[in-house]
Formats: structure tokens, C-alpha cells, sequence
């Protein structure tokens, strides 16, 4: 593993780049840009996952975006979507310029909410010929009710969003509620969630669980990556199970994507919705599978 800055709109990212076993400076590798959650860090599922395919012959990333981590870029912990959509685009962008990948066989990789802005640079950028996801986190502005105390649980959390960004704007001061709670209204997640409260798992030191940026709200809350579906050209797999998040969206998406080289694997799973979601995160029976499928996938269409 190698560690890797690059920039994004003038902003430093810090990545870590995995390589094949075996790896031969002399010969040229396809990469894949991989992606995790909302409000994680590389260190957390996005570096599993690019670890276990770099071991499958791939060049792979897992960076922090801006505002996250060991990246630069104000205010801190602020979930926005466009610019993490940018990121993305930025890190095919440095995967393209490294002379031990072919720039003609990029692909992307994502996780829960990485879905969504992997999707949707997917849908714009070229560059990027295969995309996989697992466990998609995919939403519109009926499924955030779901979530967040219906329509005026959404309403409300907009409103403490725009606050907080004419605070930032007039002051410098950034407004935070914790990252996840067993029982904070405010928190961006709230539940025992244990793969974000275990420290052996993805509550680790690099990934703050009490900061997330209040003016993240209005970005996360009107994110549509739902009409991304047409414009996406690129060979996609998706896998996904009813006991993951969401898991008509997921479908939804699948039917409108632009392309017929796309396929929908959907797994058996007892667990309901949205319990099976954690496990892609780090069970080893979900993380193999994940990985099983998207090796094969980008070994074929790369």
C-alpha cells in the first residue's frame, strides 16, 4: 500500500493506493476508484474492500474526501454530495495519470451511500467503464421521510441546515450534532448500529462519530441520484438483497440505467430491512460474495 495525494478543485486528497500481489512496475493494471458510506474515511469499508480487490490483480484507491480525514478542504465534516461527485471524477482523474494503470480500464466500486455519487459521476464521466455497487444506499425526496421524521422531520432539518450555513457564512463557525447516537434526536444516525459504535469494527479512531456538519442537511436531505440513471453508459452491477436499505430504489435505478450491459444480483438473505445493509460492510460472508461478484464483473468488462 502506497499513501497518495492528489487534488480536487484545488483541494488535497489523501488516498491509499493498493496494489496486486505480484505487481510488476513494468506492466500496465486496471484500476478501480473505491468508495464507502457517507461520512467515512478510507479507513473504514472503502479501504476492506479496496484491499481484497487489489488482491484480485486490480490497481485500487480508497481516499478521503474533502472535508474528511486526512483531506484537506472547510468546513470539516460537511456531507456535500456535488463535491464529493467531483471527487470521485478527480480520482479517476489521478488514477488516469499513473503509468502502472491503463487509462482505458478504470472502473469504480461503492458502498451504501457511495452508490449514489458513484452512480452519478459514473453518469458523466466516460473514463469510468464499469461501476459496481453493493448494498446501495439510493434515495429521493419521498424515501428521506422515511428516515428522517417525514416531511417535517425533513422540513426541519433543512431549515437547521440553511442556519447553520448563514452562521458559517457570517461567523466561521461550523454548527455540529454527533455523527451517531443510541439515542440523540439531533444525530446524523441514530440506533445501535454496531459496526459504527465497535471500535473493532468501523468506529475507528480516523472517522469522527461526533461531528457532522449541521449544514450538511439541506445537500444530503435534496440529493436526487435517481434521473443519473439514463445517462449511465457504463457496464453495472448491482447487488443488493430485501434485507438491504432501500431495496426498491435499488431496483428502480437498475431498470433505468442507460445501458443493456447491466445486471441486478439479488441475494438471499432471512434478515430484514435494513439489517442485512451492516454486513456488507465487514461480514466476511457479504464481503466475499461483494467481492466474488465485482472481480468477476470488472475482470470481464475491463
Amino acid at each position: 500500500m502506497e499513501k497518495v495525494n492528489f487534488e480536487s478543485e484545488g483541494v488535497n486528497l489523501v488516498g491509499n493506493l493498493y496494489f496486486p500481489e505480484n505487481y510488476d512496475a513494468a506492466k500496465t493494471y486496471p484500476a478501480i476508484v473505491v468508495l464507502g458510506s457517507w461520512t467515512t474515511v478510507k479507513e473504514q469499508m472503502a479501504g476492506l474492500y479496496a484491499d481484497r480487490l487489489s488482491k484480485e490483480g486490480f490497481i485500487t484507491l480508497a481516499f478521503d474526501f474533502r472535508n474528511y480525514g486526512e483531506s484537506g478542504g472547510e468546513p470539516r465534516y460537511y456531507e456535500c454530495p456535488e463535491k464529493k461527485v467531483r471527487d470521485i471524477v478527480n480520482a479517476v482523474s489521478f488514477l488516469s495519470s499513473l503509468k502502472e494503470v491503463d487509462e482505458n480500464r478504470i472502473g469504480a466500486f461503492a458502498v451504501c451511500a457511495g452508490s449514489m455519487y458513484t452512480l452519478m459521476a459514473a453518469s458523466e464521466d466516460s473514463r469510468i467503464k464499469a461501476v459496481v455497487t453493493a448494498a446501495s444506499w439510493l434515495h429521493d425526496a419521498e424515501a428521506v421521510k422515511l428516515f428522517y421524521g417525514g416531511e417535517e422531520g425533513v422540513s426541519e432539518r433543512i431549515s437547521l441546515a440553511r442556519h447553520a450555513k448563514k452562521v458559517y457564512n457570517e461567523t466561521g463557525k461550523v454548527e455540529y450534532v454527533p455523527t451517531i447516537s443510541l439515542d440523540d434526536a439531533r444525530a446524523a444516525m441514530i440506533g445501535n448500529f454496531d459496526y459504527y459504535l465497535n471500535p473493532n469494527r468501523g468506529g475507528v479512531p480516523q472517522w469522527s462519530a461526533d461531528k457532522f456538519a449541521v449544514m450538511s442537511w439541506e445537500d444530503w436531505l435534496t440529493l436526487d441520484p435517481m434521473p443519473s440513471a439514463p445517462s449511465l453508459k457504463a457496464a453495472t452491477l448491482m447487488i443488493h438483497s430485501d434485507g438491504c436499505v432501500l431495496p426498491q430504489y435499488t431496483k428502480n435505478y437498475f431498470e433505468k440505467i442507460g445501458t443493456s450491459d447491466k445486471e441486478l444480483k439479488w441475494v438471499d438473505t432471512n434478515l430484514d430491512s435494513p439489517m442485512d445493509q451492516f454486513n456488507y460492510y465487514d461480514q466476511e460472508e457479504q464481503v466475499g460474495r461483494a467481492v466474488d461478484y465485482a472481480q468477476d464483473w470488472f475482470h470481464k468488462k475491463l
